[in-house]
């Protein structure tokens, strides 16, 4: 029984956050998927994959709330899969409770938790019974401000294979008046630099503009903090590595999230690009601000 070459994720989380896609995503990277799998079947599941002579060398199984009175001995399954030694990884997949409603009266379905009732009541219900596995979780991915197709594209980046086996980090700029993303492991405020929403021409651009990035970069203090941000980075990141992690999610933030934070991420993202690390730059809220020009 090869137990050490079997590359196992259960994938959990919230009804209604992406628990399909994220399978398919899997799916197209080779992994031997299954849906809805009862959590007293895990170990029987493994066991059968690393039985299998390298056939099923990637496995992931989606469990959830539809597995009933089973899910609940969840937590208990993956602690038997640990003391039998296989390789686990949990992914959870959350998003905002409006989130979740509007997916639900888009597709006309009734929450497992709240059949007869309110959207809302199940939501809160499979939040509170969801807490502990979200706390064990190795990978959390907020679905919120993603389309499906941003989804399967994070899960591959998470667990496929980065270049040269490195770390996959993806960059995301935001701004905090519309929150901070809840996946983000590093978090940097950049609202102490001078503000291009001040300067009337530069208003309507974002941080992927020149303009805008030699206004930001333009003063000495910009210079100095990232040339010292990105020593942080170069030094932290291996270090991360060493300890396992596979992925690495940096948010950085101004007001708005379309001046500066884009043009800071946009930096770090070179910066990694150069040095072999698999990156993704995604700028959150860059385009809310720019026709009402409030991005302050």
């Amino acid at each position: 029984m090869n137990k050490e070459g079997l590359e196992l994720i259960v994938i959990t989380g919230l009804s209604g956050a992406g628990r399909t896609q994220a399978m398919q995503s899997l799916e197209d990277q080779g992994f031997f998927c299954v849906d809805n799998l009862p959590p007293t079947f895990l170990v029987k599941f493994a066991e059968l994959c690393a039985q299998s002579r390298g056939k099923v060398s990637k496995a992931a199984i989606v469990c959830d709330l539809r597995g009933g009175e089973f899910f609940s001995s969840l937590s208990e399954a993956l602690n038997n899969l640990e003391k039998e030694g296989f390789h686990l990884q949990v992914l959870f997949l959350d998003a905002s409770d409006e989130t979740l409603i509007r997916r639900y009266k888009e597709s006309r379905r009734r929450h497992p938790l709240s059949p007869q009732g309110r959207v809302l009541d199940g939501i809160q219900a499979e939040r509170q019974q969801l807490e502990e596995l979200r706390i064990r979780a190795d990978e959390i991915i907020d679905t919120t401000d993603l389309t499906a197709q941003q989804l399967r594209t994070q899960v591959a980046e998470l667990f496929g294979k980065g270049q040269g086996g490195q770390m996959a980090v993806s960059v995301i700029s935001f701004g905090f008046k519309y929150g901070i993303p809840l996946d983000s492991d590093l978090l940097m405020d950049v609202r102490f630099l001078p503000n291009p929403f001040y300067v009337e021409f530069l208003r309507p651009l974002t941080g992927e503009d020149k303009l805008v990035q030699d206004y930001v970069f333009g003063n000495q203090m910009a210079q100095e903090f990232m040339a010292k941000y990105l020593a942080l980075l170069e030094y932290i990141l291996p270090n991360y590595i060493k300890e396992g992690k596979t992925h690495l999610v940096i948010g950085i933030g101004c007001t708005g999230g379309q001046h500066r934070s884009v043009a800071i991420a946009e930096r770090v993202g070179q910066f990694l690009r150069e040095r072999n690390y698999s990156i993704s730059v995604k700028h959150r809220d860059a385009s809310r601000n720019q026709k009402g020009g409030t991005a302050r």
